[in-house]
């Protein structure tokens, strides 16, 4: 991968009296070191990435530590991974994005749970859920429901996460059940400080190797009649020590205000928010000290009791602030009270949203319900004032739109990046389907997702990660027009080989499957794959500049070696090319699986390659030429074809400079890397000819100095006055 976390690796090693200052996520890792961990494996996504990114980018210091560190092919391979510790002592943590990837680990944590474990285990997951969210809005909580597994969501202070990973690992060695570390968007990007110590070389490590296995014992399977056992266990053994745990080292915390005759209970990755809505009442200052009792669940499941009923106990009323839904806490907290005889008022989703994010504002709508029923008089005129205010500022702005015909702004989605090299091929796909007629058209995860928005509209579906192939395959029979798939090289390594292309040749469909070839897991952070191109290639394309690295062929072997027989790859800045494969792989007399390998490096890591490299020879005083694309304002004839067969950020609207005519045109503006795609459009799809294509020259030649200054007098002479 090219990002470079050399700063962060420093930080790894930081010791006893030392402070580490970054992210959260950061801080996490390194409280894995510090926590003996015997092996980290995982699988990148938002906001984990950088976990495994800096750990596999340490390899030296790792090797140092005796810590294997694994980036795994998909999360289930993840997951596996910790079957090291059901039968030995080793300390294993993995990481990945949920609750998509916790769904493809989904079996082996069921399994895994199920004997439990001796080594402990820290399962760390980005829970991303609410407004930035990337992925559907579910939470990790029920697997640690249904599996038994601890939950661990700790309040967003470095110093805290740090301490919740040392006391996740102690847990779950106590208890015998994995833990898992769900970490909010927010919380891994928290930046704050922490009183660094020394990390800890494991016992058992990649140095200092086991010398004979372990004796074999079936009651440590995942297998009948054996699970009988395992279930009773969870709940007269397991639950319990980590009830135990959880109590005696006060892993939830209580923070006491003098108001007691009230009391929230709040998850930890909360908290944050909730003392800044607090304050807003005029209850809680800047540094947390607040005038309700809170009850901060930094271990979600399993719940103590004894804790709750505690706190809740002689309060005039509770509320339970959870986000998301089901209200899998409250529901519990409302059993045990009832089981218990504590007839202690209890409110949390009748009062507060449903479902989505707690931000500041929905936390605040739901304390002011819950203050006028029990403490009017803490209620400040200023917070009901401005809840009323920013519904009101709202509605007006709604209202100054729908003035005259108007509508609501338009939300503006993400898009491809400048020069992507995926954009071409949905250009030549809608070219394509001119011909053919409309498509169905299966989506998938990854950078091409981003083609659901306009001006493309491409995907009827998107099933998971990898899963396009194979979510089309209830639709091409009952199609008489054949169904497209589209996936990525990431998406293809992490599920789409077995579940796709593997069941297609099974039972020889009759389908199309495109795959980008971009050499990188690219929507998770450019990390390496197994069809990433060498070293020597990518330097080899620096020099040369190219827009495509053509050396790795591992996926048309893959391909082959598996049973493909119509397979073609493409450059997917040749627009044109493109779009006639597309049609032959639609119309050809062949059946069975027909696939396009679309290749075409990420542009995102080829600028990163070559701008250093430009840089350094414009240091040097060198020759640099680069290609600049520009629309000739005479010719364009405003009809804006070009951009709705586009999408590129850098081809947009101008005022037309002709004071006669009204329509604006089209224009290229600074940003533009030169990939090509506006005048492949234009030649593909018969577009009017306004496209040029200029040459930019930094450091000339001495002839080419001479050849401009005899030009320059020319071209004016030529110019009409």
């Amino acid at each position: 991968m090219e990002v470079s976390f050399s700063q962060e690796i420093k930080s790894l090693a930081l010791g006893e009296g030392q402070t580490f200052h970054g992210e959260g996520i950061l801080a996490i890792t390194k409280a894995l070191l510090q926590s003996g961990v015997s092996y980290v494996g995982g699988y990148q996504g938002a906001p984990v990435s950088h976990l495994l990114d800096v750990m596999v980018q340490a390899k030296g210091y790792m090797d140092e530590l005796g810590v294997h560190v694994e980036a795994c092919s998909n999360e289930a391979s993840a997951a596996a991974m910790l079957g090291a510790s059901i039968h030995y002592p080793l300390r294993g943590a993995v990481t990945w994005k949920s609750i998509v990837g916790t769904n493809v680990a989904a079996d082996a944590l069921s399994n895994l749970a199920s004997p439990g474990v001796t080594g402990g285990v820290l399962i760390v997951v980005g829970e991303d859920y609410g407004e930035g969210a990337s992925v559907i809005q579910e939470r990790t909580h029920a697997y640690a429901l249904k599996s038994g597994m601890v939950l661990l969501d700790p309040r967003p202070d470095l110093q805290c996460m740090v301490d919740m990973v040392e006391h996740g690992f102690a847990l779950s060695e106590t208890s015998n059940m994995p833990a898992i570390l769900e970490l909010r968007i927010r919380a891994c990007h928290v930046r704050g400080s922490f009183a660094a110590r020394d990390n800890r070389a494991p016992r058992i490590s990649t140095r200092s190797l086991m010398e004979e296995p372990a004796a074999f014992n079936y009651e440590r399977l995942a297998h009948p009649p054996v699970t009988f056992r395992h279930e009773k266990l969870k709940v007269d053994q397991r639950l319990p020590a980590a009830r135990a745990y959880v109590r005696k080292h006060q892993l939830n915390e209580l923070f006491p205000g003098k108001h007691t005759d009230l009391g929230i209970v709040v998850q930890g990755g909360l908290y944050n928010t909730l003392i800044r809505t607090l304050q807003q009442f005029g209850l809680a200052d800047a540094f947390g000290q607040t005038d309700i009792p809170l009850l901060v669940l930094n271990v979600t499941y399993p719940l103590v009791p004894e804790e709750l009923t505690e706190f809740c106990v002689g309060k005039r009323a509770v509320l339970m602030v959870e986000e998301g839904q089901p209200e899998y806490i409250e529901q519990e907290l409302a059993t045990m009270l009832r089981r218990a005889d504590i007839q202690t008022p209890l409110h949390g989703k009748d009062m507060l949203a449903a479902t989505g994010e707690y931000s500041a504002e929905v936390m605040a709508v739901g304390l002011e319900k819950f203050l006028k029923l029990y403490r009017n008089e803490l209620l400040p005129a200023a917070v009901p004032e401005w809840l009323v205010g920013n519904r009101e500022r709202r509605a007006a702005i709604a209202r100054d739109i729908a003035k005259d015909g108007g509508q609501a702004l338009p939300g503006r989605p993400p898009g491809m990046c400048i020069g992507c090299p995926e954009r071409p091929v949905f250009s030549a796909l809608k070219i394509a389907q001119q011909q053919v007629g409309d498509v169905h058209i299966a989506g998938d995860i990854g950078c091409h997702a981003l083609a659901t928005f306009e001006p493309f509209s491409f995907g009827h579906s998107i099933l998971g990660y990898g899963m396009s192939l194979a979510s089309r395959a209830g639709v091409s029979p009952m199609m008489n027009r054949r169904v497209l798939s589209v996936m990525g090289d990431g998406g293809f390594w992490h599920n789409g080989l077995l579940t796709g292309v593997q069941s297609a040749l099974f039972n020889g469909d009759d389908a199309v499957l495109l795959i980008f070839k971009n050499g990188y897991t690219s929507a998770t952070g450019t990390q390496d794959i197994i069809s990433t191109p060498d070293e020597e290639a990518k330097t080899s394309a620096s020099d040369k500049r190219a827009s495509v690295v053509h050396t790795n062929q591992t996926i048309e072997s893959t391909l082959k070696g598996l049973g493909v027989q119509w397979l073609r790859t493409v450059t997917t800045y040749e627009v044109e090319n493109v779009r006639k494969t597309l049609v032959d792989a639609f119309t050809s007399d062949f059946n069975g699986l027909k696939v396009i390998v679309a290749e075409g490096e990420c542009q995102l890591e080829r600028q990163r390659r070559i701008k250093p490299w430009l840089a350094g020879l414009l240091k040097k005083g060198k020759r640099v030429e680069r290609v600049k694309y520009g629309v000739d304002e005479d010719v364009c004839n405003g009809d804006h074809a070009c951009i709705r067969l586009s999408g590129c950020p850098t081809l947009t609207l101008k005022d037309n400079p002709d004071p006669l005519k009204v329509d604006p045109v089209a224009t290229v503006i600074d940003g533009c890397v030169g990939c090509g795609l506006c005048g492949a459009n234009a030649h593909a799809a018969t577009l009017c000819p306004s496209f040029y294509r200029a040459e930019v020259v930094q450091n000339p030649r001495w002839h080419e100095r001479l050849l401009s200054a005899l030009r320059r007098p020319l071209i004016k002479a030529l110019q009409p006055a």
